[in-house]
């Protein structure tokens, strides 16, 4: 989850990062952490924030850690995702966090720059036991700061009514995905695909693309920005295509438009996560979800998509640090996984919980989990908010025909490299 955040928190990251990072100039261990968390119960309390439907509804599953150790108490503070990052930059700044905060994903690298996050203790989890692209998040620079809690990956929703009508099947290469998506239109659909032309978060729609012609937004030692490449060229080629053929109509549809555009039929297809199954089988009525599925996204070298969720992190000021910790490790544990799917429908971050009925069973469930076998997420950096901003700006000017994809690439990388990592 990324969400807005205004230039005045920005500010206070920025200065907390320049005099609290954590780690002294020219440290290659990076910094410490507490010591290892033993298997005794945990006690006395410990307060979490939680944002968004995870927020109002977490105190159902900490009543059962509650419940394993009785003389904990885990006080859940709900906080909405629009003021989220704001209120943990300002609960750093002064010196009032809690003992445990849900972070987006792409938050992790700001917070830990200010070195008020403590790094994941040794021993406390497997990180083998979590998806690759997953597990990423987590780590700045070497380290891991706490742990990936759940997961959100995008895949493709189409109509299989259309396409059965147009004969095409589920693509898996971009040849066959543009195919397919004229075939949707030709059987009635306005948009074949609807991609979001530009604007906030767009980014997290083209690089996948990127990604799937083997390059990066950065390189392998995270040293440089890889913006002007033939690979981000060939993205940004054929994603502004969409637009310039017309297959995909040169508005955003946001939550709630797309879902009656898609049960309409005006639009043939489109990239979300897991949560917009439940939706459009509510939302479309009797039988309408025998008239949609879901397939991996297709590719070129790689079928990668876009991964995020919400993570789980402790304060190094926390008043409660194994309890805290502990918390987080049980949350971690494939049962307790399982058991707040079936509270929230978030997907687990952990890769045994799909070994569950829940999940290898369900047709479009399992789509997700194989998708999260090839799903990566941007770079954790501290200044990626600003960097992947300029990315949403450019690729607008593009699909509107206002830039060159030349031009904005070349943008793209000297505006990053003005920002630079933040590290």
């Amino acid at each position: 989850m990324n969400q807005w955040r205004s230039w005045s928190a920005v500010a206070v990251i920025g200065a907390l990062a320049l005099t609290g990072c954590g780690r002294e100039e020219g440290s290659a261990s990076g910094p410490e952490g507490g010591g290892p968390i033993d298997d005794a119960p945990a006690t006395g309390e410990v307060t979490i924030w939680a944002m968004g439907n995870e927020g109002e509804i977490l105190d159902q599953l900490a009543a059962d850690f509650e419940s394993e150790n009785p003389d904990v108490t885990i006080n859940v503070t709900p906080v909405p995702w629009e003021s989220a990052h704001d209120r943990i930059a300002t609960s750093i700044a002064g010196g009032e966090t809690p003992d445990i905060s849900m972070l987006g994903t792409t938050w992790v690298g700001e917070f830990a720059a200010t070195g008020a996050l403590e790094p994941t203790p040794e021993g406390l989890v497997d990180e083998g036991d979590f998806f690759e692209g997953s597990w990423g998040t987590a780590v700045v620079d070497d380290v891991a700061y706490g742990v990936p809690w759940y997961v959100d990956t995008r895949a493709l929703y189409y109509r299989t009514d259309m396409a059965e009508a147009a004969g095409v099947e589920p693509p898996t290469t971009w040849d066959e995905f543009k195919t397919f998506t004229e075939g949707l239109q030709a059987e009635g659909a306005e948009a074949g695909i609807s991609l979001p032309p530009g604007g906030f978060d767009s980014w997290q729609y083209l690089a996948p693309f990127v990604w799937q012609e083997g390059g990066d937004i950065m390189n392998e030692d995270g040293s440089e920005f890889t913006f002007e490449t033939p690979e981000w060229k060939a993205a940004f080629e054929y994603y502004s295509s969409f637009f310039s053929e017309g297959i995909s109509d040169p508005v955003r549809l946001e939550t709630g438009e797309i879902e009656q555009k898609f049960i309409s039929g005006e639009v043939g297809s489109f990239f979300s996560g897991p949560f917009h199954v439940g939706l459009l089988e509510e939302q479309g009525g009797e039988g309408f979800a025998d008239q949609f599925d879901v397939a991996m996204v297709p590719g070129t070298d790689a079928r990668t998509s876009f991964t995020g969720g919400g993570n789980l992190a402790v304060f190094n000021d926390s008043e409660n640090r194994d309890a805290s910790w502990k918390f987080v490790r049980w949350l971690s544990e494939p049962e307790t996984q399982i058991a707040w799917y079936d509270i929230s429908t978030t997907l687990p971050s952990v890769q045994a919980a799909y070994d569950d009925p829940t999940f290898a069973e369900d047709p479009n469930l399992s789509v997700f989990a194989d998708q999260l076998e090839d799903s990566k997420a941007p770079p954790a950096i501290p200044t990626w908010a600003q960097v992947s901003a300029v990315i949403d700006q450019e690729l607008e000017k593009v699909t509107r025909g206002d830039t060159t994809v030349d031009e904005a690439l070349a943008a793209i990388q000297g505006q990053a490299e003005s920002i630079g990592t933040g590290l």
